[in-house]
């Protein structure tokens, strides 16, 4: 493809996704919308805009772990995230209660769960990559074993807790997209902030690692090094998307393959925006329908899961095909 074609089709995409995005953000203020608006925009607003901050956080730290593991049929939740989050829940629930759970300060359980999921990945990046492997397909199957581990634990433990804290525990143990805490908003939005800083300051080096490691060396890059800046900048935003809503698996692949679907070309610069437009109108348009056709009759969570498993196997089948 000529390079002005491509620049002109790539123009076009993020012109039209930002067009969608923008429609769905609009329709999620004002559609039913009843009584005082200065009630409605502030309700509203801070629960977009906590939709937002989720939708790019999972985008973009999904993007950067393909990248980092020259794979597009991964995501980070493989590393054990989900499962540490589901195991956090089950300990605090066994330990004092899930009535004292649910009585504890919002930002104090938040920061808990976050700093452990962060002290987690980094502790284990550390391990892996300063070893004498240092292979980033080496750190995703010890995730995947720690990941079955933290299942084993949580099982373990949830079959002996009071049948009514078990319910109460189902509950926080599944993302859920419109029940997010708002008033974490401040803190969670200067974190991903910093990050995102970080990442535009780091575009052009990882268009460089996703060629591979000898290429990277080759060109100029500590390889090691950025990978694991990389994988600590994934921990962060993993670790606020997780805290605010849940564990979620395959929401980040789908996004992050539409965006390499449609768009002509892979650079960072443009597939982290393209696939963070993808999740906002997902996420926002979904939760605009689910509330104005079902009523909340189903969980968003539930079918962008389901979706982004289907979309998960057919990249399996269709790797395996060729």
């Amino acid at each position: 493809m000529h390079p002005d074609v491509r620049k002109r089709r790539t123009r076009s995409i993020i012109i039209l996704l930002s067009v969608l995005a923008a429609i769905s953000m609009v329709a999620f203020m004002t559609l039913g919308a009843k009584g005082s608006w200065s009630f409605i925009l502030s309700f509203r607003g801070a629960k977009l805009a906590a939709l937002v901050l989720i939708a790019y956080s999972i985008a973009v730290s999904t993007v950067l772990f393909q990248t980092v593991m020259e794979n597009r049929i991964v995501t980070p939740s493989i590393m054990g995230f989900d499962a540490l989050y589901v195991l956090i829940q089950t300990v605090l629930v066994f330990a004092i209660g899930a009535g004292r759970v649910s009585a504890l300060n919002p930002f104090l359980l938040f920061i808990v769960e976050a700093g452990l999921l962060l002290v987690f990945s980094i502790l284990l990046y550390r391990w892996i990559l300063s070893g004498a492997a240092r292979s980033p397909h080496l750190l995703m199957l010890v995730g995947i074993v720690f990941g079955i581990l933290f299942r084993s634990l949580s099982s373990f433990l949830q079959r002996i807790l009071d049948p009514s804290e078990f319910l109460i525990l189902q509950d926080r143990m599944f993302a859920s997209f419109n029940m997010v805490d708002t008033s974490l908003l401040g803190v969670t939005g200067i974190v991903v902030a910093v990050v995102t800083v970080i990442i535009i300051r780091m575009l052009p080096v990882f268009d460089v690692v996703a060629l591979g490691r000898n290429h990277a060396t080759a060109l100029g890059v500590d390889h090691n090094r950025t990978i694991i800046i990389m994988l600590s900048l994934i921990s962060v935003l993993i670790a606020v998307s997780t805290a605010l809503v849940g564990p979620v698996t395959f929401f980040g692949l789908l996004v992050a393959n539409l965006a390499y679907l449609i768009l002509p070309t892979s650079r960072h610069a443009v597939v982290l925006p393209v696939a963070s437009l993808i999740a906002v109108i997902t996420l926002v348009g979904g939760q605009v329908i689910l509330e104005r056709v079902f009523a909340f009759d189903t969980a968003l969570s539930v079918i962008i899961e389901f979706v982004g498993g289907l979309v998960f196997i057919l990249l399996v089948v269709r790797g395996a095909a060729r």
